[in-house]
């Protein structure tokens, strides 16, 4: 998933080591989402990572209390909602593309991205709101 939210008292794991399977399935979520070492250490011993921990490897975005879970949540989806859907469908695009490519493809792939999204009207709207120091534009009424 692209972002995630924990409660400070849940644990991570792929613990199908444990009982004599490999985790394959969980281990290209973890692979793409940690570093090798982190990655390997949880697929090889199944052992448990707290929140806290899961934060510090960069498996989730936050921790934060259960009690506080839904609202921040909420306020997360909600910093990505005001956003203008067409640039977030264009940038998670362009992000999971250029992941896999080497620097020089990378920089051209996102180059182009960025010429074409200035063709877009909202992007232009919303350059002319910055450069004018206007309020941007509500990209939900679009």
């Amino acid at each position: 998933c692209d972002l995630a939210v924990a409660a400070d008292d849940v644990r991570f794991a792929t613990s199908g080591i444990n009982v004599g399977l490999f985790c394959g399935s969980p281990m290209v979520a973890v692979t793409r989402n940690l570093p090798r070492k982190q990655a390997m250490e949880m697929l090889l011993t199944g052992d448990f990572i707290d929140a806290a921990t899961a934060e510090r490897y960069g498996l989730i975005n936050k921790v934060v209390s259960a009690a506080d879970l839904d609202q921040a949540v909420q306020e997360l989806a909600g910093a990505v909602a005001k956003q203008g859907p067409a640039f977030i469908a264009a940038g998670k695009r362009l992000f999971y593309r250029q992941i896999e490519d080497g620097l020089t493809e990378a920089y051209q792939e996102a180059t182009r991205t960025m010429v074409e999204n200035m063709q877009i009207d909202e992007a232009r709207d919303g350059i002319s709101a910055f450069l004018n120091k206007r309020a941007m534009p509500d990209w939900q009424d679009r």
